[in-house]
């Protein structure tokens, strides 16, 4: 019995321990990314797709540019988890009432919101 016990408790002990490493993999190189900014004085009306991919933050949003404003970005495809939070509403409103990228991450998801902010980087042309 408690060879058995040993044993469960084991595989549970590399299972934590495999998830803690898919969690934490990535987020001080994530963290460290610089954001460029925006320039939308030359940007034509329309709507522009950006992706990210940088291990588990792969993201796809389109950004809709109207008068040389964002008006509005929609999520294609999320970072998965990325919801739970609702970083991603919380960055797009910031970005649009700054009309730019450089704002602050959302605190907690520093590495999700700049995933989402190069995501619109490369979005507008």
């Amino acid at each position: 019995m408690k060879k058995k016990l040993l044993i469960a408790g084991g595989i549970v002990l590399v299972i934590l321990i495999g998830m803690f490493l898919t969690v934490t993999n990535g987020l001080s190189e994530g963290a460290k990314v610089t954001l460029n900014g925006i320039d939308l004085t030359t940007v034509p009306d329309g709507s522009y797709t950006g992706t990210y991919d940088f291990k588990r933050w792969s993201n796809k949003v389109v950004v809709h540019v109207k008068d040389n404003q964002i008006t509005a970005i929609d999520i294609v495809d999320d970072i998965p988890g990325a919801t739970v939070t609702d970083c991603s509403g919380e960055m797009f409103r910031r970005v649009i009432a700054a009309q730019d990228t450089r704002v602050d991450a959302v605190s907690g998801a520093t590495v999700t919101s700049k995933a989402y902010l190069k995501a619109i980087e490369d979005a507008v042309p």
